[in-house]
């Protein structure tokens, strides 16, 4: 039988020839085309406050909560992959549920911990030109169509990042994360750069490039901690939360 491709546009499964060239967010965020989107784009408002009527019902009762970010590239062999497994168990244990994108790499890996712990594993999915998939320990999962509808989940019901080895999702997360903070829209909101080696130069830059040229403050580092120890990474909210 021949395999047909196959993708997840919010709540619905398309296969086929069902599947579209182009995704929800495409389509709303590119301007090119017939002048019609002055009659759509009112009406994708409807769509937009129905996903975040889902995600806030899904997430309301969950209860503190850590989101684990990080790459899908990662392997189950890769040493990231077992420490964000161990950095989920632990949150796990300290009463925290785990919310993750949902997909492969170190996003199954928090999400396995978090289940094999008992505790609740949430995953926040997000329709893409290729289909990544929920990952089988998510207990608890939503499709979002809209970048920027799941990105508010993320940010209204957690407590805090961890954020691991990642490419640009990552630095997206982390960044915007950072902004809030750093604007006062969110307070008490631990950021925790797991892997020294990896952020290093990051931290550098930051301190070395544009501290000294004025663009942020020595606050605004300090708003994340470092660290490449799994018990110190999960103190670090505990810490907080007492």
């Amino acid at each position: 039988m021949t395999e047909r491709r196959e993708t997840q546009k919010g709540p619905i499964r398309l296969r086929g020839d069902q599947v579209q060239s182009s995704t929800t967010d495409q389509r709303l965020l590119d301007s090119r085309g017939p002048s019609d989107w002055v009659h759509t784009d009112p009406w994708r408002v409807l769509r937009i406050q129905s996903e975040f009527v889902e995600g806030f019902g899904a997430l309301a009762e969950l209860g503190p909560a850590v989101s684990i970010f990080g790459s899908a590239r990662t392997k189950p062999d890769d040493p990231m992959y077992e420490a964000a497994r161990q950095i989920a168990m632990k949150l796990c244990g300290e009463g925290y549920a785990v919310i993750t994108g949902g997909g492969p790499g170190v996003m199954e890996a928090a999400n396995q911990g978090a289940h094999e712990c008992g505790g609740v594993s949430v995953g926040l999915g997000i329709e893409l030109p290729h289909e990544q998939g929920m990952n089988e320990y998510v207990d608890l999962g939503i499709n979002f169509r809209y970048f920027f509808v799941r990105k508010t989940m993320f940010v209204k019901y957690a407590q805090g990042y961890v954020v691991m080895p990642g490419g640009f999702g990552t630095m997206d997360e982390l960044f915007e994360a950072l902004t809030l903070v750093q604007t006062g829209k969110i307070t008490s909101f631990p950021i925790v750069l797991f892997g020294s080696e990896y952020w290093g130069g990051l931290i550098d830059w930051l301190r070395n490039t544009m501290l000294p040229d004025g663009k942020v403050n020595a606050l605004d580092i300090d708003m994340l901690h470092i660290t490449d120890d799994i018990d110190e990474a999960v103190a670090w909210f505990v810490a907080k939360d007492n």
